[in-house]
């Protein structure tokens, strides 16, 4: 008889007090009804005009400190400026308001001590109150007061107000919670953000034969094969069995490109001299933008290339022009299939690269990241254990990653997220990780973010239109057997739009019809794969703050079945 798991790795079901998440339409009422609301302070610092100098020179080098009880937050400052300009928000979480009095302290940045210009204070119980879908308060100039109250030159920009996450400002704004974080770098890359995957396609490139090849030496039957390289990826065809200057191939070599396309196709003809010893008879380079894209299986046009061949003179490479070797090649972009980046248990999108080939979308994921519970310690900071953590959600080409929540082993994200979905059978990905990047000094990118653990939900096991709210284990495999790193607790609703076009999709194949019209072979499905995870993770890790490339890999199941 099976025993059944542990309790603490069982699925369980939880009832909050949360927004009711009505909807009208396709559309919901507002944003952030779907997750608790929490309330925030906010401070707008615009800019000043007319400041004091306090140097010597009569100028000053001003900033902005921002102080809440024990909270305080600072703008950058600026090298002898009266009218500085700064535009950065401030927001100050009321579970952790001590206070009840906001002081706005203008200084001027001096190597010894900074000096006081003047500061603005106000009254929490006066602060007026924003709820969604209000758009942001308007900035008003406040006049700076002296340590005893009075009006002195100078004035404030500012705007201040109570609001909820679902505020516009809340994405941008320096968090109190993150006060330890230093460096703005560091400060991007604890915020909430949107990636988008880039659209991959595969480039199929069909070598057919090459014509006067000119070998250095003509007294043997040359062993000519082709390389292509594409960025990372290199493949090679067989050598040609016609061993001649007119060598035959017609051989297909299939690679995984992203737009935009960055790299050309660079192609050159080799000849085996010897073991270990390939001449170069010949190269082009060839930018996929002009390269046919193909929706199906029809053939499209061959072409005539010609290839360059360099010789050196004078220790310099120069191409020889009095050259007639051409390479004959049919290369397209292929629209039909799916590229598949993701493990094909738990694929998120089925949809073909081309767009034209779409059906329409069949309704909307809510997902609401709500908090965790009893997460395991990740690192040591003040000889006690802590974790910073954040979330990473991915379904279909977007990404999601939440804020991070810094020095807590409970953390609440509270945060809302929607896709479009377009197969009822998909899968989402919730990963949890430990943000090691948070003083911003590592350059080299030795330092990784932890995973703490996934949870996956797959859509058709969820009823259309029903509210769903689980508190997930996070299991993780170690050697020495599955452990239990904490619980995600989420919020999750499958809102069908055409309950028609679903019944339609669930009689469909999985994948796109050219994956059965004219598969793949299973030998090259694998690098294919590989491929096209690494150009995800390169593309994301290059954005700005990046979604670095152990987190895509991890949520993508790269070397899981090692």
């Amino acid at each position: 008889m099976r025993r059944p798991p542990p309790e603490g790795f069982v699925l369980k079901e939880t009832n909050p007090h949360l927004g009711g998440g009505k909807i009208t339409g396709e559309k919901l009422i507002s944003t952030y009804d779907f997750v608790e609301q929490l309330q925030y302070l906010y401070v707008r610092v615009v800019k000043a005009k007319d400041l004091p100098g306090k140097d010597v020179t009569g100028s000053c080098d001003p900033y902005v400190e921002v102080k809440l009880g024990n909270y305080k937050g600072t703008t950058r400052h600026f090298e002898k400026k009266t009218n500085p300009e700064w535009n950065q928000v401030f927001a100050f979480s009321k579970d952790h308001i001590q206070s009840s009095v906001l002081e706005v302290t203008v200084k001027d940045k001096d190597l010894a001590k900074d000096d006081f210009i003047g500061r603005v204070w106000f009254d929490l119980n006066e602060i007026p109150k924003l709820v969604p879908p209000d758009s942001s308060l308007a900035p008003q100039w406040y006049r700076l007061e002296d340590k005893k109250g009075d009006k002195i030159k100078g004035e404030l920009l500012l705007a201040v107000w109570m609001g909820t996450q679902a505020d516009e400002a809340f994405p941008e704004a320096w968090h109190s919670d993150a006060e330890a974080v230093s460096g703005i770098d560091s400060l991007a890359n604890i915020r909430s953000k949107v990636y988008l995957s880039p659209k991959l396609w595969y480039l199929r490139v069909n070598v057919i034969e090459a014509q006067d090849l000119q070998p250095t030496d003509k007294g043997r039957y040359p062993e000519v094969f082709v390389k292509v390289i594409l960025g990372n990826q290199a493949l090679r065809s067989r050598i040609s069995p016609s061993r001649s200057i007119n060598p035959m191939w017609n051989e297909d070599l299939m690679f995984v490109a992203a737009e935009p396309f960055e790299e050309p196709l660079i192609l050159s003809v080799e000849d085996r001299v010897a073991p270990n010893n390939d001449e170069v008879l010949g190269k082009c380079a060839i930018p996929l933008q002009y390269v046919d894209r193909r929706l199906d299986h029809r053939p499209v046009n061959s072409r005539w290339f010609n290839l360059e061949k360099h010789v050196v003179v004078e220790g310099e490479k120069k191409k020889e022009i009095k050259f007639a070797s051409r390479i004959h090649m049919r290369i397209c972009l292929e629209g039909g299939y799916h590229v598949l980046d993701e493990s094909t248990d738990y694929s998120s999108d089925l949809r073909p690269t081309a767009k034209e080939l779409w059906k329409p979308s069949i309704g909307v994921l809510e997902l609401g990241i709500l908090n965790a519970q009893g997460l395991m310690p990740m690192k040591t900071k003040n000889s006690r254990g802590t974790t910073d953590a954040y979330c990473v959600a991915k379904y279909g080409q977007k990404w999601v990653r939440t804020r991070t929540i810094i020095d807590s082993l409970m953390p609440k994200w509270n945060e809302q997220y929607t896709w479009e979905v377009f197969d009822p059978c998909t899968v989402i990905t919730i990963g949890v990780f430990d943000n090691c990047h948070l003083h911003g000094g590592d350059k080299s990118g030795a330092a990784k973010d932890s995973r703490i653990g996934k949870v996956r939900i797959r859509l058709s096991t969820l009823e259309t239109n029903r509210v769903y709210t689980h508190s997930y284990p996070l299991l993780v495999l170690h050697p020495n057997g599955v452990k239990k790193m904490g619980e995600l607790h989420l919020r999750v609703r499958f809102t069908c739009s055409s309950f028609l076009s679903m019944m339609h999709m669930y009689s469909q194949p999985l994948l796109p019809k050219m994956h059965y019209l004219h598969p793949l072979p299973v030998s090259q499905l694998g690098s294919l794969s590989h491929q096209a995870t690494q150009i995800v993770s390169m593309r994301l890790s290059r954005a700005e703050p990046p979604l670095r490339k152990e987190v895509v890999e991890y949520m993508l199941d790269v070397g899981s079945h090692i």
